[in-house]
C-alpha cells in the first residue's frame, strides 16, 4: 500500500474526518536532504474532525502523529493543517 493510502486510512479510522487531503510532495524535495528517492517522503496533511476541537495546536499534532504511528519512521517531513 502506498504511504499517502495508508496515512488516509490510519487518520479516517481514528478521527472519522469530516475533510481530509492527503498531498504528496515529495517531487518538491528532490535531492534534498531526506528525499530518499521513494517519492514517498514528504507530505502535506488537511484534516479537519470533530475530534479536534477542545484540542490545543500542540495536542492536535501530537494526536495525528500518534495515529500515524510507526509511518512516522518512513516519512521524512509532514506538514500538518489541522482543524
Amino acid at each position: 500500500m502506498a504511504v499517502k493510502d495508508e496515512i488516509e486510512a490510519r487518520l479516517t479510522e481514528a478521527f472519522g474526518p469530516t475533510a481530509l487531503e492527503v498531498i504528496n510532495e515529495s517531487h518538491r524535495h528532490q535531492g534534498h536532504a531526506g528525499d530518499d528517492g521513494s517519492g514517498e517522503s514528504h507530505f502535506r496533511i488537511v484534516i479537519r474532525a470533530p475530534a479536534f476541537a477542545t484540542m490545543t495546536r500542540i495536542a492536535r499534532h501530537r494526536a495525528v502523529q500518534q495515529a500515524l504511528g510507526e509511518l512516522n519512521q518512513r516519512i521524512h517531513a509532514i506538514a500538518l493543517d489541522i482543524g
